[in-house]
């Protein structure tokens, strides 16, 4: 049985990736794909209790290696419990935020640096990065977040705008740095164009 294909669907706050997932997901399994839909951090039962660590308290809950070895430890579970076992059966993963979502908030905004973060992660995960991550990308995705959480942001979305803006910018250096495995893709306009986008992103990966 030939292994399935991993898709990572990533971008900063407010872009749209719940709503994009879920359109991805259908368009891969109406070519006869079967498709497990995950998320971090979480996806497994280890990696959704540290969740709950992670995205509560205040900022400053934790500091920045802290935060980053946390990410990776439920990273590890989940890839462990989840994500392998199903590219090993032949299905396709989507995956909504991985590993670049580390290397990007932690390593780029957080200054950790992203080849630091990058190798904490390969410890846990391995071979299996991505085949391909999909980054949405929003001028006016701070200001849709902002009013989606208008009841409250957890501590990482909460974060003051010039965070956000490194998280973009570092996002740009890994497509950057790997534009074969990461695309860049424009949030703008209507949901079903953004998903047209996404699909023909990786048609590459259905042939």
């Amino acid at each position: 049985m030939s292994r399935g294909k991993f898709i990572s669907l990533e971008g900063g706050e407010g872009v749209g990736k719940s709503t994009q997932i879920g359109a991805l997901a259908h368009a891969i399994r109406s070519r006869g794909i079967e498709v497990v839909e995950t998320r971090e951090p979480g996806g497994s039962e280890g990696a959704e209790r540290i969740r709950e660590l992670l995205l509560t308290g205040s900022d400053d809950r934790w500091g920045g290696q802290a935060e980053a070895l946390l990410f990776a430890a439920a990273r590890a579970d989940h890839v462990d419990k989840v994500i392998r076992p199903a590219l090993l059966s032949g299905k396709w993963v989507l995956s909504d935020r991985f590993v670049d979502s580390s290397l990007a908030y932690q390593g780029g905004a957080g200054g950790l640096g992203i080849e630091s973060v990058r190798e904490i992660n390969a410890f846990g995960i391995g071979a299996d990065f991505p085949d391909r991550t999909l980054v949405l990308m929003l001028d006016e995705g701070s200001e849709r977040a902002r009013v989606r959480d208008a009841a409250g942001s957890d501590r990482i979305g909460g974060r003051p705008a010039d965070y956000h803006h490194k998280v973009a910018t570092a996002f740009r250096l890994i497509a950057a740095e790997e534009p074969e495995r990461v695309k860049l893709i424009d949030a703008s306009g209507a949901p079903e164009d953004v998903s047209q986008r996404l699909i023909d992103a990786i048609q590459d990966l259905l042939a």
